[in-house]
């Protein structure tokens, strides 16, 4: 595998990302039991935006970059924006959190935290970020395995019964990523059917995904929503022109809080012209 994400980090799909990983990290802290978080393709962790890799592509000028000018209004926003601040206060006014930064900012004292990366130099980096924290374990191993082997959670002799597993791969296998990463899915939910899955994914033409949208409807979750950024018209197969997440077992009103974050979100990265966000049932909860 050669994707690095650091030639991508703060970009507009890290950006989608990471709001909804902190709504999904703000719901889990709101009951008191401790809860779990599983991050299959971790990457370093902690990444600086004025290294070479990040200015060779300058993706987060689109990204994080256009969202720090737009000043939003919009609480969820304001929330992954104090996030950053908090990453920079602590690493200096370049840095940008990797998702086991922001699940660690997020979670609480008594909650774990499992990060996977199989790529030896980023696992390292990942090592290094959170030596002094014993919330965070760091695996050198296939996120894919880990859904087998670290699932259902059990840390230090404590069965985790609440917990999140976020799901985001490089797509480096092109279509056979996805009939992958379903499979994980599939087998995770066996494991631990309480907690919530989030799938990222790439779009580049959206008709091409109608296959994976029909498989993910199949999966054998309580609810399942899609959560959709475009910041271009998705009609080139040759770039990524939105992402979204395929999020099993959302937690109670995710939905009302992204069908007013999205459309910010949109508008903030694209403009006003910014083409329609996408916030939808494939399995409504019953």
């Amino acid at each position: 595998m050669n994707y690095r994400h650091a030639f991508h980090a703060g970009n507009h799909a890290d950006v989608l990302k990471h709001v909804v990983l902190l709504a999904l990290c703000d719901a889990l802290t709101r009951k008191p039991a401790p809860c779990f978080a599983l991050d299959t393709h971790a990457g370093r962790g902690l990444y600086a935006l004025d290294a070479d890799a990040a200015l060779r592509t300058g993706e987060a000028d689109d990204g994080i970059a256009r969202l720090l000018a737009a000043t939003p209004a919009d609480p969820l926003l304001l929330r992954y924006l104090d996030a950053i601040a908090g990453c920079r206060a602590a690493h200096g006014p370049q840095a940008y959190p990797g998702s086991p930064w922001l699940l660690a900012h997020a979670l609480r004292a008594g909650d774990r935290i499992a990060c996977c990366e199989l790529q030896l130099e980023e696992a390292a980096a990942l090592k290094a970020t959170f030596a002094g924290d014993s919330r965070v374990a760091v695996h050198r191993r296939d996120g894919y395995a880990a859904l087998k082997a670290l699932l259902p959670p059990t840390v230090d002799g404590v069965r985790f019964g609440r917990g999140l597993v976020l799901v985001d791969p490089p797509y480096e296998a092109q279509g056979e990523e996805f009939t992958i990463a379903l499979a994980g899915l599939r087998d995770g939910l066996a494991r631990w059917p309480q907690a919530t899955f989030a799938l990222w994914y790439p779009i580049k033409q959206r008709r091409a995904l109608q296959a994976f949208y029909r498989s993910a409807t199949a999966l054998p979750a309580t609810a399942t929503l899609l959560a959709e950024l475009l910041v271009r018209a998705d009609d080139s197969p040759l770039r990524m022109n939105g992402s979204g997440l395929l999020l099993l077992n959302p937690p109670f009103q995710l939905d009302d809080t992204l069908a007013q974050t999205l459309p910010a979100l949109a508008t903030a990265l694209a403009g006003p012209q910014a083409p329609p966000t996408r916030l939808q049932w494939l399995k409504p909860p019953q």
